[in-house]
């Protein structure tokens, strides 16, 4: 093994137990900042797919870490949506407590990450797949996706679920503030754990599941492979649609888990131009994402039936 590369491995390590306590402590010295821009694979405007802008972020002391965000869709007559998340860098201790109570990880409460906007603008250009159709997110965050699916898509039903129960009020007061937006569409938040064995009023229900950044921690791989299977309808077409960056092995090993428990994939790296584009410009090197990288940064995306 190169000894260069092991010195690499274990300073990023370090340095990411340091992101996590710049967070914790609020630390906003120069030589923190310098290391977190160092090795972030987290983009200021990620993808750059969906204008958006703050409209509203408080100074009051209970709401000094929220921010209210206002995405515009690139479709004459779409409606505007308007979402309630967390301000960067405002993690704090109860978050972690209650990752650690229900075995989850922090991820959907730290921002808004780049592959959910892939995933929302992907389902937005494919609003046909969606007409009609029974749809829930796994994982949603703050719900971005299943919200412009619910605007935009003339879907008959669309299920946000997150296994945070902090994500999940977050969700449930985006699905409020947007309410308007939604039509006919009935839509609702819900509080889903993968590792759950019975979902009576939900098994075999669902026409499309959508995921993004579902697959990076791989002890929840062999929960989410068994979800996906229990809540796709099993007699009729359906379809998961997950977004995810290779990162390592991670990926690979996810899809094992979907080919052991009798599922079947189709893996495409170019699905959309626009996306595939802005990829493109991003390898060559932005600023807007200066430690951009392939493996890390790009969602592949990974289309899971029951039938071949």
């Amino acid at each position: 093994m190169d000894p260069t590369s092991s010195s690499s491995s274990s300073s990023s390590s370090a340095l990411r137990w340091k992101i996590l306590r710049q967070a914790l402590l609020r630390r906003s010295d120069s030589q923190s900042q310098a290391e977190t821009n160092r090795i972030s694979r987290k983009a200021t405007q990620g993808f750059n797919l969906i204008p958006c802008h703050v409209v509203d972020s408080s100074p009051q002391s209970d709401k000094s870490r929220e921010a209210c965000l206002c995405y515009t869709f690139p479709i004459t007559g779409s409606p505007k949506l308007y979402l309630t998340q967390r301000v960067d860098n405002c993690s704090d201790l109860n978050d972690f407590e209650i990752s650690n109570r229900y075995n989850i990880d922090n991820t959907g409460l730290v921002c808004q990450w780049p592959s959910e906007e892939v995933l929302a603008y992907f389902c937005m250009s494919q609003a046909d797949r969606f007409r009609g159709k029974r749809v829930i997110e796994l994982g949603s965050g703050y719900g971005l996706a299943g919200l412009v699916i619910a605007a935009v898509t003339e879907a008959s039903e669309v299920v946000i679920s997150d296994g945070n129960p902090q994500v999940v009020n977050y969700i449930k007061r985006n699905i409020e503030s947007n309410s308007m937006a939604f039509g006919g569409t009935s839509v609702k938040a819900m509080e889903l754990h993968w590792n759950q064995h019975e979902l009576p009023e939900l098994t075999n229900t669902f026409d499309i599941i959508v995921a993004s950044d579902c697959t990076f921690f791989k002890e929840f791989h062999k929960h989410l492979a068994r979800t996906i299977k229990m809540l796709l309808k099993a007699k009729e077409p359906s379809e998961a649609l997950f977004f995810s960056p290779k990162r390592g092995d991670s990926l690979d090993k996810f899809l094992k888990e979907i080919e052991d428990i009798g599922l079947h994939y189709n893996l495409t790296e170019n699905y959309d131009a626009q996306i595939w584009k802005r990829h493109e410009t991003l390898v060559k090197g932005d600023d807007a994402w200066p430690n951009y990288d392939k493996n890390h940064c790009y969602p592949l995306l990974i289309q899971v039936t029951n039938h071949i």
